[in-house]
């Protein structure tokens, strides 16, 4: 060994980059299966889940596949909806292990992060009503999307939306919509605060304020260098395992650990605005989350909706997001960052992207130079009838899709969803990418446990089975084995029962 222990400030079984949703979760996976292993989190931020956790971040869907419609295109007339039903089952596991930790009382209230809100998906005109219509037909009569409904009966869309019905011209652009009740909005952030209370209960360590700079492999342990940005103290900390989820930032980190794995990747980063209202005449006409269809060129996370959400007990609306750009890798990053993230390994990605994807830098373009009464004409394509008095801009959270290096003539590929990075000795990982990150964490954590801890599954194997009922079956094609966690979860989590809001905005 390079170094003797004393030459370290400390020394950890597992250290967690990031107070996120992701690091959350795993800290909290690793705790239930093994008790006896020490942990540390490291946060650049002064408090847990400040970045995408955040809930005012990202539109706290619980994606499902219930109302997305960009999980579901249309091929040659036919629609496609494997990836819808891959990030369905995905989530059913995120359910069961919330539930898991309800019932062990690592996480005490349920009302606190996850509530009950309708899926709706939105089409206007002929071409996107077709295309919905042939959507439910793919979809209704699974197991997996439970009481599907469809109309384009303007009256009955008027009782279910009636915020959106407001002004609307049926005669000149009818309209349809496809709905469910099994949908739910999730507060993050307050899921992650509950995971982290009980892990600092338990023994874990966490150190907000504190940005980890470097990693380097010292024989079977990893030398990580952190500074505390209240005091500029530096400190090393030695690790059996590291986990990096620290955002826009994880990209740069697995490549100062000199993973190979990540060897071409790149970062795109998008930002986003919403535009939000608390007044809550406006609120208590939409109990819903209402998906439509992306223009052409805009990136799936920059499909529009328009959502209901139940943050710390009160209700608001948010529409958007509007799509931007910054050169920013986190909401509080630096302007530097995507400059510093340039190597000569992923500059054939970045030209492969950007001679490929013309539509998408058109759409950011545009995005960026849309005023306040810009936005404010989107959003009456959803509720016609929106005043500018009621609504305010509030800054979405920052994103850094994956850029993939792949063969010529294309050279690096922009994907549109969440990649697990480790090395091959499973003694670090790390997560890239957005949408539908937060939504999926336990599925993407034990996949994690699986490539880097995969001698002990076995041993694990009863712990994980209590965690996640269903593990190794595909609930895609068990009908009874998907109803039956789905009881439990509903049962567990609280989503059974009706809950509302009282005049002083707290959840009853």
């Amino acid at each position: 060994m390079a170094e003797k222990k004393d030459h370290y400030d400390d020394e950890v079984d597992v250290l967690l980059v990031g107070a996120g949703i992701m690091s959350a979760t795993l800290g909290a996976m690793l705790q239930a299966l093994e008790p006896g292993w020490t942990q540390v989190i490291y946060e650049r931020l002064d408090g847990a889940a400040q970045e995408s956790s955040y809930p005012f971040n990202n539109a706290g869907t619980g994606h499902s596949a219930l109302c997305e419609l960009n999980y579901t295109p249309e091929k040659n007339g036919r629609i496609d909806v494997s990836k819808a039903m891959n990030i369905n089952e995905k989530f059913q596991l995120s359910r069961q292990f919330w539930s898991n930790r309800v019932e062990n009382g690592v996480l005490t209230d349920p009302s606190a992060f996850i509530n009950p809100v309708p899926h709706v998906s939105f089409g206007q005109g002929e071409d996107q009503i077709g295309y919905l219509k042939r959507r439910y037909d793919a979809l209704s009569a699974n197991h997996m999307f439970p009481q599907m409904q469809y109309t384009e009966d303007r009256d009955q869309f008027a009782r279910m939306l009636p915020l959106m019905a407001q002004g609307r011209d049926f005669d000149a652009e009818p309209v349809a919509i496809s709905w469910t009740d099994a949908g739910t909005d999730i507060n993050y952030g307050a899921l992650t605060k509950q995971f982290l209370d009980s892990a600092k209960e338990n023994g874990t360590v966490i150190r907000y304020g504190h940005e980890v700079t470097n990693i380097k492999r010292e024989g079977n342990f990893w030398k990580v260098s952190v500074k505390n940005l209240r005091n500029g103290d530096r400190k090393v900390t030695r690790a059996r395992f590291v986990f990096v989820g620290a955002g826009g930032y994880a990209l740069d980190l697995l490549r100062k650990a000199g993973v190979p794995e990540v060897r071409g990747y790149a970062g795109f980063p998008i930002s986003g605005m919403w535009l939000r209202t608390t007044n809550q005449e406006l609120v208590a006409q939409h109990q819903a989350k209402v998906y439509g269809k992306a223009k052409v060129g805009a990136p799936p996370m920059s499909v529009p909706h328009l959502d209901l959400r139940v943050v710390d007990g009160e209700q608001s609306l948010l529409f958007g997001p509007y799509g931007g750009w910054t050169p920013k890798f986190m909401k509080k990053g630096s302007y530097l960052d995507l400059f510093k993230s340039i190597r000569p390994d992923n500059i054939p990605s970045y030209l492969g992207v950007a001679a490929t994807n013309f539509n998408l830098v058109t759409y950011l373009v545009e995005e960026v130079f849309r005023n306040f009464d810009g936005k404010m004409e989107v959003l009456r394509e959803y509720y016609p009838e929106a005043d500018p008095k009621d609504w305010q801009e509030v800054v979405a959270g920052q994103r850094v899709q994956v850029i993939k290096p792949t063969a010529a003539p294309r050279f690096g590929s922009l994907e549109f969803g969440t990649a697990l990075v480790n090395d091959q000795n499973g003694t670090i990982a790390g997560i890239l990418g957005a949408s539908p990150g937060a939504s999926i964490t336990p599925a993407a954590m034990l996949e994690l446990l699986e490539r880097c801890f995969g001698e002990r599954m076995i041993d694990w194997g009863d712990k994980l089975h209590e965690m996640f009922p269903t593990y190794g079956k595909s609930l895609k094609r068990d009908r009874a084995a998907y109803e039956e966690q789905w009881a439990w979860t509903q049962k567990t989590l609280g989503l059974d029962v009706e809950r509302h809001l009282d005049g002083q905005g707290t959840a009853k």
